[in-house]
């Protein structure tokens, strides 16, 4: 298992590991609930180092990369990015990744497990390209702050200038202790939000520039689970989670972000087109409200019923700390996946209901 930079680092702060695609993360630091709450009141800090990241450079980079995904790289300029999917020549997804266009190079931004399978797809498409495909995880970490005190919290490092409003844009600083970093504004729960890519040799004095920050502020270190927890309930999928190659990208609403229906030819274009054409999907993700008094949530893939006819199943589901009810996200085919419409699922044999409301999920 890959270990994180910051291992004894945040084991000093009583950290509780756990191991997923991309190695080791921390779960929380001992009181998940706490961490959530901070993060929903204030600002959590979390390293996301474990998640995957490569480094496009050459003269063609651009070129080959707007090749691969579904938005429009070329439209980036300097200290902009953008949400895109990788998908296979049939339209599944493959990946998603956040893009960066850095001065010589694009940044890649993505779901832990991914690096082999996104180096092997990129490389097998270069043939005389001017590209090269480079690891940066082993060199760079990444430190998110998430909440509605983040940008505070950034300022208060007094590295950066003021963080550009717009989603996905960044702004980058040359520090003579810290090294290059860069802060990107990402909202990964619903709240404000900036990531911050850091040099691993700096990677614990920014952490604990962050975390003392942090704390300052009414907020703290808190582990992968709260920021989790929070991403449910603002309703954003996560690939892997609550998309996978099973899914055409507009199922799973990234339509509204990370696909250009106007760019050139990608893989996957025909048929993420011809979706469009035709009108809409079959099916799409949507918010599910479940009954308060529940011994269990339904389970991944539960059956997801109207009259008696199967229209969708759950993906995932989650007793929500921050809104205090059971909620679900599932794929609901068309006809019955309006606001209002009442599904059924089966609980220990019994039919219970399950009611599509709006995304993100509110009290």
């Amino acid at each position: 298992m890959t270990t994180l930079a910051l291992h004894e680092v945040h084991g000093s702060l009583g950290a509780r590991f756990a191991e997923g695609p991309g190695g080791e993360h921390v779960a929380d630091y001992g009181d998940a609930l706490t961490e959530h709450a901070r993060l929903r009141q204030a600002v959590g800090v979390v390293d996301l180092s474990f998640r995957g990241r490569l480094c496009l450079l050459g003269a063609d980079r651009v070129r080959l990369l707007n090749g691969q995904v579904t938005n429009e790289v070329k439209a980036l300029t300097l200290g902009r990015g953008c949400h895109a999917a990788f998908c296979s020549p049939k339209g599944r997804m493959v990946a998603d990744t956040y893009i960066y266009a850095l001065s010589q190079e694009l940044l890649l931004d993505f779901e832990p497990g991914l690096t082999h399978t996104l180096i092997q797809r990129l490389e097998h498409h270069i043939v005389a390209e001017d590209v090269q495909v480079v690891d940066v995880a082993p060199h760079y970490g990444l430190l998110s702050l998430q909440g509605p005190r983040a940008v505070e919290v950034l300022a208060k490092l007094a590295i950066f200038p003021a963080l550009p409003a717009e989603a996905l844009a960044f702004v980058s600083a040359s520090d003579p202790t810290l090294g290059d970093l860069y802060a990107m504004n990402h909202q990964r729960a619903g709240f404000p939000g900036v990531d911050l890519f850091v040099p691993t040799d700096s990677l614990a004095a920014v952490f604990d520039k962050l975390v003392t920050a942090a704390r300052d502020s009414g907020g703290g270190a808190m582990g992968f689970t709260a920021l989790e927890w929070a991403r449910f309930e603002a309703g954003i999928p996560r690939f892997g989670v609550e998309m996978d190659e099973s899914n055409l990208p507009p199922e799973a609403g990234l339509e509204r972000d990370a696909i250009s229906y106007t760019k050139g030819c990608y893989t996957g274009q025909e048929t993420i087109a011809r979706v469009r054409t035709y009108g809409s999907v079959t099916k799409a993700l949507r918010g599910l409200r479940l009954p308060e008094d529940l011994a269990e949530l339904p389970s991944k893939g539960t059956k997801l019923l109207k009259d008696g006819r199967e229209v969708g199943q759950v993906v995932s589901a989650l007793r929500s700390p921050g809104l205090k009810a059971n909620l679900a996200l599932g794929y609901v085919r068309k006809e019955c996946n309006q606001p209002g419409t009442e599904l059924t699922w089966d609980a220990a044999g019994q039919p219970t209901r399950a009611t599509v409301v709006p995304l993100p999920f509110t009290n």
